[in-house]
């Protein structure tokens, strides 16, 4: 039997073919989005931790000394935002593996009051770490990057159990009308990691940091998208149809688009302010 050419072809070409096979709008949308992430990996920093580099440029400071580090190399983010964004990702994780990841119903009202309260600790400590930068300016106590990666860490696990419910609503035509969380019980569980996350990243080992920081600025891509995806849907009155992940992809691949879009823009302003991929040079 002579084979076909599709069974023949490169991987590369395998791919083209499939894309060929799709609607034309959501063809363009695919090598238009490609083309974007291709774009942001030749002009970021060399090196995996690079390319995470220039995603936390975009929304963090990354003071060093306020960042956890590898060796001597910090991570991606600061502590606070290491903390917040892996808190999120991590939190959505939970919630898809609890079941609720189509969920489209918000916890309730006691809930939401519990998971609001975790802004303000991170308020506070984010506060008081500001007026320290100013030698002048009297704070409450000395700022510390575990205070920082703890509040965060919280914050951004009560962020995705908000987030997430919301982005369902505006997608799906049928989402699960199960609460995300149903009771005070079950919030209990999901915050139980949290402890043991904070102390594994507080170890600094490079074995659990690494991929931890990795996973921190998958959580700025996954809100990004979110955020995007649900803007789009609403300004193009399209909110409630998408029924299967088929017809769910294209509204979420053009929403990873836009934000990877903004991070760019966002960086090749401040790379042209600051002529540097590296932090603010402030003080501790």
């Amino acid at each position: 039997m002579i084979p076909l050419p599709s069974e023949t072809a490169s991987p590369v070409k395998k791919f083209f073919l499939r894309v060929r096979t799709l609607p034309k709008a959501h063809a363009l949308l695919l090598v238009g989005l490609l083309l974007i992430i291709l774009a942001g990996l030749m002009l970021s920093p060399p090196g995996l931790l690079g390319k995470a580099d220039a995603i936390g440029y975009a929304v963090c400071h990354r003071i060093d000394l306020r960042s956890l580090h590898l060796g001597d190399r910090q991570l991606p983010l600061c502590a606070r935002c290491t903390g917040t964004f892996l808190g999120t990702i991590i939190g959505a994780l939970l919630l898809i593996a609890f079941g609720r990841g189509r969920s489209a119903v918000w916890p309730s009202r006691g809930l939401l009051i519990v998971l609001a309260l975790t802004a303000v600790p991170w308020g506070v400590d984010g506060l008081n770490s500001y007026v320290s930068l100013f030698p002048r300016f009297p704070h409450v106590y000395e700022p510390q990057n575990w205070l920082r990666l703890t509040t965060g860490t919280f914050l951004g696990l009560a962020m995705a159990a908000v987030f997430l419910p919301a982005v369902n609503q505006s997608l799906w035509k049928s989402p699960s009308p199960e609460p995300v969380i149903r009771n005070i019980r079950e919030l209990a569980l999901y915050f139980l990691p949290a402890p043991l996350l904070i102390a594994l990243a507080l170890t600094e080992n490079p074995i659990i940091l690494y991929p931890l920081a990795l996973l921190s600025t998958a959580g700025i891509l996954f809100l990004l998208t979110g955020v995007y995806t649900a803007l789009l849907l609403m300004l193009l009155r399209r909110e409630g149809l998408a029924e299967t992940w088929a017809q769910a992809w294209p509204w979420l691949a053009a929403g990873l688009a836009l934000g990877l879009l903004q991070i760019y823009a966002i960086d090749a302003v401040r790379l042209q302010l600051t002529h540097t991929w590296g932090g603010f040079a402030l003080g501790g």
